[in-house]
This record gives structure tokens, C-alpha cells and sequence, in this order.
């Protein structure tokens, strides 16, 4: 007797591979399409060595967040300049040397790479 396949056996499997403009990234107070590029985030962990004895043993120490590189476009309308300027005011005010609170310029971000993996990074804070 003849043997059926299956559909997932004949047909073409479709593929697509991860590309770097495929994301979405926002910003509070940032509008989404002015971010041109972005890096993942990424996390390295230190190297904990603990001696007893004859034995080694490694585990992992404290985790450090990598900083994020990001590109904006400058449309006339709305103008992302403003909005970082604006960011950067909350974060230190130049004519009177006021630093502000950590609760206004600390944002939260949402980096979203399309048909992949979401990373919410709550109160991140920008150096400049």
C-alpha cells in the first residue's frame, strides 16, 4: 500500500532568517520610528572562584548590564533633538546646575525584535 506524507513533509518549510532592521524599539517620551539603530541589550556576569581544599569551583557573580548605543533620526516634525534635550534636562539642568530625581529621568524601555524575543528594561538610565 502506498504511503502518505504529511503536508509539513511536502511542502517547502519557510525561512527567514533574524535581520538587524527588524525591530522595534520605544522609548518613553521618545516617538518609535525616530530610532534608526539600536543595539541588543546584553549581560555579562563576573566569575566567582571558590577554593575549598583540592577542589575549584566557579559560579557566577553579579550581572552588568552593557551600555546601549542608539541612533536617531532628527525629523522637522516632531523633532527627536527636542525630546533628548528635554531627556537630558531631567537629568541635569544646565543654567542652574539642579540635578533632578531619578524617578523623572530614569525611562523605560521596550526593545523588540520582530518574530523574536521581547526585552523590557525598566528604569534604565542614560549616560551621557
Amino acid at each position: 500500500m502506498a504511503e502518505l506524507l504529511e503536508a509539513n513533509k511536502i511542502f517547502y518549510t519557510p525561512y527567514e532568517p533574524k535581520l538587524k532592521n527588524r525591530f522595534i524599539m520605544e522609548i518613553a517620551g521618545i516617538p518609535a520610528f525616530t530610532i534608526k539603530t539600536a543595539q541588543r541589550p546584553q549581560i555579562t556576569f563576573d566569575e566567582v572562584v571558590l577554593e575549598h581544599m583540592n577542589v575549584t569551583k566557579y559560579v557566577k557573580g553579579k550581572g552588568r548590564w552593557q551600555t546601549l548605543q542608539i541612533t536617531l533620526y532628527d525629523p522637522i516634525v516632531p523633532s527627536a533633538s527636542s525630546a533628548v534635550i528635554e531627556w537630558i534636562r531631567l537629568h541635569h539642568e544646565s543654567a542652574t546646575g539642579r540635578d533632578g530625581y531619578q524617578d523623572f529621568y530614569k525611562k523605560n524601555i521596550t526593545f523588540q525584535v520582530l518574530g523574536d524575543t521581547i526585552w523590557y528594561l525598566h528604569s534604565r538610565c542614560c549616560v551621557w
